[in-house]
């Protein structure tokens, strides 16, 4: 595993102005925000990003202004990923990948691709790459699994394919993952409810949308079980966090994380369509958890 993809990752919001070009001053604040919080890298253009309204012009801007203020700082990962093997591989040279440590790749979407052709369309990516890959599987919004054996066999066929980030929400196939997989790559939670659960079971962290939130209770809570090995403290973070979890994605995200990142003056709430903001009455559900967090 790289070592410097362990711990907590953000899965980083874009944020916004009222007419919808970005906010890189509300980007500063939230960069530093995560540094403050004791996160341990960033992942920038994923689908908390709002990644696929973006531009490659605007895409670029972004990576350059969080390598600018993270200074170093944390590790980071970048997204990459699509339903065209050829135009994923073409992308990576979109980008000056100058202090970007990984690359985070999606299973494809949409054209639901046999196992085999997952395999393949990774296998390319892999062959092509300069960077680390982090597979990341999500059949809520691929349509399409990818099995516990693809990515296992992935795994094993190339050293440059270091983990994955799961969230299929199937704790079985996880753990079979885990249980099954090479020593020199990892399993990263892609579900902040079962963050915890995974963590304990072997995994290595988490790529969090909450964690930009609440980056200091996240980061205590998985290092707490990765580094101290103080499970009742980790458990204690994990109950007072878990009543934030279907307000920030029940209308969508990332309309509840920017709900929240306006709650805590980071920046606006503002997406771009086809997503809308969330409702007041998600604003006020987040608003009482701040509130009770801090009592």
């Amino acid at each position: 595993m790289h070592p410097k993809i362990y711990g907590t990752g953000v899965a980083l919001v874009t944020p916004f102005k009222t007419d919808l070009s970005i906010d890189f001053d509300g980007l500063t604040r939230l960069i530093n925000h995560c540094i403050d919080g004791e996160i341990d890298f960033l992942v920038v253009m994923g689908t908390t990003g709002e990644s696929v309204t973006l531009s490659n012009d605007e895409k670029s801007q972004v990576l350059e202004h969080i390598k600018k203020i993270n200074d170093s700082k944390l590790a980071i990962v970048l997204g990459i990923g699509g339903n065209n093997t050829t135009t994923v591989i073409e992308s990576f040279s979109n980008y000056n990948l100058d202090g970007v440590d990984a690359i985070l790749s999606v299973s494809p979407s949409y054209n639901k691709p046999t196992q085999e052709g997952i395999y393949q369309h990774f296998k390319a990516i892999s062959e092509k790459s300069s960077l680390p890959i982090i597979l990341y599987n999500v059949p809520g919004r691929t349509s399409s699994n990818m099995s516990s054996d693809t990515t296992l066999r992935l795994a094993n066929d190339f050293d440059n394919i270091i983990a994955i980030k799961e969230a299929s929400g199937d704790i079985s196939q996880i753990m079979d993952i885990i249980n099954r997989k090479p020593a020199n790559f990892n399993v990263l939670s892609g579900d902040d409810a079962i963050s915890l659960p995974i963590v304990t079971m072997g995994g290595k962290g988490v790529i969090s949308v909450l964690a930009q939130g609440l980056p200091k209770e996240i980061s205590t809570m998985v290092s707490s079980v990765l580094d101290d090995n103080n499970l009742d403290q980790a458990r204690d973070i994990h109950y007072k966090i878990l009543d934030f979890i279907d307000p920030l994605f029940s209308e969508g995200n990332p309309a509840g994380i920017k709900k929240m990142l306006k709650l805590l003056k980071i920046c606006e709430d503002n997406v771009r369509l086809p997503l809308v903001k969330a409702s007041d009455s998600i604003e006020n559900t987040i608003k009482e958890g701040l509130a009770n967090l801090k009592s």
